[in-house]
């Protein structure tokens, strides 16, 4: 990194070629509140030490994020010159024109192959399969897991495990033994519980959680170009995958019936859980001794195969996105060109964010450079998301009042859940016309 005098006179040098004054222009990046913008706000601060230009990374909590970026965009707003927003906001954002089309940059700079394929199908691209993008990879994000390493390795432990199971005790390899281990460690008595899963209803918690299971069976969520829908979310595989899911909230700590990202660490760092779901973009906290007493004792493992040998995990994470409302299009573009130099997305990576950049995330430096790096190289290419059509929002309110009185209480079944939910999307994708 070069020192701040030697950017201002780079940045001078970028104003003369360029004919413009570059310290008049100033680019905001919208996000949500958390540590991956205070990590971008790091890096675009070497964009200006290069440039000239002052680029803020505005934030906001998570709960209003999505309100308030969207009530901006609908009032065709110039606050955002870019935002890092959700996946699932492809649609509605691209449909609506509240993104600038990016493909032509997309495929001047090769994303599709710079980038990890899944990364791009589903932070850039939106139809499904239509070469359209309307962001750039950003922040890497999925679902893995945390486990207590002490717990696993206990002598004792090892030796009854295999006496009741018949194999070894180690990071569950899939979701049957991963149900195996949550059973072992079950010991309400002393406190001590076998698995810490997401179930919170309230937005898309409890959801992701359940595409774990879904596409780790080999399941589906639909058809994402003809909106198809039954016979594919309450398939045989999504009913067994629902079942499992249930299974293992019968090994949770109680009054685990509305936890997400906080109440799963803290499954971890207070010692409830054997093992704990959670986004890679939280496993930081756990290395870190000052907020976990057990990261020296704390490994990591990315999500199970089902059982045909299906292995995907849940995306998180976001794409960076040119707001068309701004009314400073060619330098976010500028930007965007920085953003992916190898060199910058290899800096992202160093500071914290989770890159998405293929080739730094195949890299040895970057797989070693944390207890969790090499989960998270290994689920970044096989990851899936949700629907990232406009009505999403519809479609992730009906999927949580199916599963939830399923998963929480077990009223009903896994299959009469998933029915209900069929027909409920079913009639959505009418609603909106999409089977026209």
């Amino acid at each position: 990194m070069r020192n701040r005098a030697t950017g201002l006179l780079a940045g001078m040098a970028f104003t003369l070629a360029c004919g413009t004054s570059a310290f008049a222009q100033e680019l905001t990046i919208f996000w949500a509140e958390w540590d991956p913008a205070n990590y971008l706000q790091e890096l675009v601060n070497e964009y200006e030490a290069e440039t000239g230009v002052r680029v803020t990374v505005e934030t906001t909590p998570w709960s209003d994020f999505q309100t308030k970026a969207f009530t901006e965009f609908n009032a065709r707003g110039s606050a955002y010159d870019m935002v890092v927003g959700d996946s699932q906001w492809l649609g509605a954002a691209s449909e609506a024109g509240h993104y600038v089309d990016l493909t032509e940059f997309f495929n001047k700079h090769n994303l599709s192959e710079v980038m990890a394929p899944a990364t791009v199908k589903y932070y850039a691209e939106y139809p499904s399969n239509s070469g359209k993008y309307w962001a750039i990879p950003a922040e890497g994000d999925a679902v893995g897991w945390s486990y207590r390493k002490d717990w696993f390795e206990d002598p004792a432990e090892m030796a009854a495990f295999k006496e009741k199971y018949g194999y070894d005790l180690a990071p569950p390899e899939t979701w049957a033994q991963m149900r195996d281990i949550a059973e072992f460690f079950h010991r309400p008595d002393d406190n001590r519980y076998g698995i810490a899963i997401y179930t919170d209803n309230s937005y898309d918690g409890l959801v992701m959680g359940v595409e774990n299971a879904i596409f780790s069976y080999g399941g589906e969520l639909g058809n994402y170009e003809t909106y198809e829908v039954e016979g594919i979310v309450n398939s045989e595989q999504n009913v067994k995958a629902l079942e499992v899911y249930r299974e293992l909230y019968g090994f949770t700590p109680p009054g685990w019936a509305k936890t997400f990202f906080v109440e799963n660490n803290q499954a971890i760092t207070e010692n409830l859980a054997a093992m704990s779901m959670n986004y890679f973009a939280f496993f930081p906290a756990l290395v870190n001794e000052a907020s976990n007493p057990n990261a020296a004792v704390t490994g990591f493992f990315a999500n199970p195969t089902g059982p045909d040998g299906d292995q995907f995990a849940a995306l998180g994470g976001q794409g960076i996105s040119i707001v068309s409302y701004s009314e400073n299009q060619e330098e976010a573009m500028k930007f965007l060109e920085w953003f992916i130099r190898d060199d910058v997305q290899k800096r992202w990576a160093e500071l914290g964010g989770y890159t998405a950049h293929a080739k730094t995330l195949e890299s040895e430096e970057f797989r070693n450079a944390t207890p969790y790096n090499e989960a998270f190289y290994q689920t970044m290419f096989k990851v899936k998301d949700f629907w990232a059509t406009p009505e999403y929002a519809e479609l992730l309110i009906q999927m949580n009042q199916r599963i939830y009185p399923y998963i929480t209480a077990g009223e009903g079944t896994a299959k009469d859940a998933l029915d209900a939910l069929a027909a409920d999307w079913k009639s959505t994708f009418e609603k909106y016309k999409r089977y026209e």
